[in-house]
């Protein structure tokens, strides 16, 4: 009954590396689905074509696909993993006896040959193009968050800097409005300050110095990475991934990365759904002057406790003035340098108002509401966020973005950086995105046969 088998390690056998690939292996779909022959053009640039042993690009670039398709977490395993699994081979066109490509060939090439090169966002883009081209993308309705990589560094060790806070791009436009706002007030434009340059002080890591540190409520100290991505609503296609430090903000790069998508992909978005981190004046305005339809998150009002928060306080656009609670009248009365409109209450009707108590706790007894220049365009997105279709979309938001992010931590391993610098974990980023992409394509094609 428990015959032993008759060692067979050492027999000879005749087979076809063809017939060891299962059918439905995710590799056969992806490479009768994908065309790689793009790569090849992609990478000419950086290869002498007079000088050198002849190589091939696409089998290098293959290779770094199967680690980033199956989470393989660095180099010198990928190399083993090539060595031992059939599919792997085949899929780059290697006998069972040929030689595997030496791990050190894949970090050579990113420290030298494609270093400051802009070839791995070309790759991200052509798998988005060839998306597009299999009618997987819609471009009408996008979704945008971000989520921190943890950085390859120590949190424990780095030091303090003070770094200059760079100007944001709407700041001219912003003045532009300030100026505008003031002279229809009938208030004389604000004098040109002398320019200071503002600084802050940051903890910079001494293991990675391009990661930033990350604070935020409820979530764990470190030096991080924000992986800041855009999907499409048809297909859950990724058509932006962008990486900063972590301690950039979410809406910062927002604006110009979504403009990126419209002019590299002809994009004709209709519809944004959003997180409350962006919530902002600036991207609001973005949105109404690209008569794109924002949904964001409601970002609670937090009152100082026992006075009324500001939403008890009525707009009144006709006569601009806000009405207290009381039916009292704060008039205009000046717009800051930094954008806001200040809107103040007669002292002596406050001092003898039965609210008072629960209104303001200033010393002269008078409220001041500020408001935005830009606040209408905000007011008018959160109109959006509670109208039936905002609801929708914003439902839609956690099945498509924040479930693009679960499948790449769970399945694909960008839970941390593998490696350190800004450009290193964009090359991760970017490639793990193409990768869920790739996968996509190929298997909705496959199901359409």
């Amino acid at each position: 009954m428990f015959k032993p088998k008759k060692e067979s390690q050492n027999e000879a056998e005749f087979v076809f590396i063809e017939d060891l690939v299962p059918e439905d292996h995710l590799l056969r779909k992806v490479d009768k689905y994908i065309d790689f022959s793009f790569i090849g053009e992609k990478v000419r640039p950086f290869y002498s074509e007079k000088n050198g042993r002849p190589s091939d690009p696409i089998m290098l670039f293959k290779m770094m696909f199967i680690g980033y398709f199956y989470g393989i977490r660095s180099e010198r395993q990928l190399e083993r993993e090539v060595q031992m699994n059939v599919a792997y081979r085949w899929f780059l066109g290697l006998k069972l006896n040929d030689p595997v490509p030496d791990h050190s060939t894949i970090s050579w090439n990113r420290r030298t040959r494609f270093k400051d090169t802009n070839i791995f966002q070309e790759i991200f883009d052509e798998i988005v193009l060839q998306a597009i081209n299999h009618k997987m993308v819609g471009g009408r309705v996008l979704f945008t968050d971000s989520t921190h990589l943890k950085a390859n560094a120590n949190k424990h060790k780095f030091t303090r800097q003070e770094v200059e806070m760079e100007t944001r791009e709407y700041i001219d436009e912003l003045n532009k409005a300030i100026d505008e706002d003031r002279s229809n007030h009938g208030k004389k434009p604000l004098k040109d300050r002398e320019e200071v340059t503002e600084t802050k002080e940051i903890r910079k890591s001494t293991t990675d110095p391009d990661c930033g540190f990350m604070s935020r409520d409820n979530k764990q100290e470190m030096f991080c990475y924000l992986d800041h991505r855009t999907t499409d609503m048809k297909f859950n296609i990724i058509t932006d991934a962008y990486v900063t430090p972590g301690n950039v903000h979410d809406s910062v790069p927002y604006l110009s990365r979504l403009d990126r998508q419209i002019e590299r992909f002809r994009f004709k978005v209709e519809a944004v759904a959003l997180d409350s981190g962006y919530l902002t004046n600036p991207i609001c305005k973005g949105l109404h002057d690209r008569s794109i339809f924002g949904v964001i998150a409601h970002r609670r009002f937090q009152p100082t406790k026992g006075l009324f928060p500001k939403w008890k306080f009525t707009y009144d656009k006709e006569k601009d003035v806000y009405v207290c609670p009381n039916g009292q009248e704060l008039v205009y009365r000046t717009t800051t340098r930094e954008g806001y409109r200040e809107y103040k209450s007669d002292a002596k009707k406050c001092s003898e108002c039965p609210l008072l108590k629960e209104c303001t706790r200033s010393k002269n007894k008078q409220k001041v509401i500020t408001r935005h220049v830009w606040e209408e365009f905000k007011e008018k997105v959160r109109l959006n966020r509670l109208s039936l279709s905002g609801k929708m979309l914003y439902k839609l938001r956690k099945e498509k973005v924040e479930r693009s992010f679960a499948d790449s931590k769970e399945l694909h391993g960008l839970r941390y950086c593998r490696l350190r610098g800004l450009h290193n974990a964009s090359e991760q980023v970017l490639l793990t995105a193409a990768c869920q992409n790739m996968k996509k394509i190929a298997m909705h094609l496959a199901k359409l046969g």
